[in-house]
């Protein structure tokens, strides 16, 4: 436990540190590195629009990213009894169920010290629990940061091509250009900074890659209508259709999350919670 209340820890200021280095290359080296292109015109040159695109992707990351700490799911332990499980228990006084049977889609988090209403997993790059109330900012979170990546990736390659003069026509390129930096670095015949950019391209692809399987597999959970929690455990998935399940995470307003980080409105656990 105390290793994953460290981890809890150290994974946000990881994030967050690598973000503010991104922004810091992408806004001072690689976008400056643009504008002296010639063949460009100033007012739809390549740098202007790629650095409208980078803002739009890292301010959709980092406000997903805050609403998903920010919209924490509401504890349902207080006046509620743990199960062996981790399960939430209460007696249901309309008989639909047994006394004491566990409240469906629940679960305790010791990190959190919280119950979740349809838990899915803990995160520990945000440091909370991921449920129903904060899903739908946990999916754009992981979708943008992913397009974010590959936008940085993209125009690091650019600045690493032009820097160094290196041609990216041959894929294995790609594969090769760290370990040939790696000695040309110790040799002396590379600089500090461009290895430093190296090493971030595969960084960047790391996350943008890691993030997109996020990404995908949680929707694939949503459309099935059920969370990662759910699948650990076994639970069967509720027969509705796939439109219902997507409408009760995303909202009738999906298109306007898609834009611009805003909380989950319109969905089904917020119309229940005005109710």
């Amino acid at each position: 436990m105390l290793v994953l209340r460290f981890l809890n820890v150290v994974a946000p200021a990881y994030f967050l540190c690598i973000a503010a280095v991104t922004f810091l290359l992408q806004i001072f080296l690689f976008i400056p590195r643009m504008f002296k292109d010639p063949s460009t015109t100033p007012l739809f040159s390549s740098a202007l629009l790629h650095g409208a695109l980078f803002l739009f992707l890292s301010a959709n990351a980092l406000g997903n990213y805050i609403l998903v700490i920010q919209n924490s799911p509401e504890d349902l332990s207080k006046g509620s009894n743990s199960g062996p499980g981790g399960e939430i228990v209460a007696n249901w006084p309309d008989g639909s169920r047994t006394p004491g049977a566990p409240l469906p889609g629940t679960h305790f988090c010791r990190l959190c010290a919280r119950a979740t209403q349809r838990h899915d997993h803990h995160c520990f790059f945000t440091g909370n629990c991921i449920g129903s109330r904060n899903m739908r900012n946990f999916v754009m979170f992981c979708l943008y940061t992913s397009l974010a990546c590959l936008d940085s990736l993209v125009a690091g390659v650019a600045y690493i091509s032009a820097v160094l003069s290196t041609s990216f026509a041959n894929p294995l390129a790609f594969l090769t250009l760290l370990p040939h930096s790696i000695s040309q670095f110790f040799s002396g015949a590379l600089l500090s900074s461009e290895m430093f950019v190296i090493l971030m391209l595969y960084l960047w692809l790391g996350i943008g890659l890691a993030c997109a399987g996020f990404c995908c597999h949680q929707m694939l959970l949503i459309l099935r209508g059920q969370t990662r929690y759910q699948v650990r455990k076994g639970t069967v998935a509720r027969p509705r259709p796939w439109r219902k399940n997507l409408q009760e995470v995303f909202g009738k307003r999906w298109l306007l999350g898609l834009l611009i980080p805003v909380l989950n409105v319109g969905s089904d656990y917020q119309r229940q919670k005005e109710k």
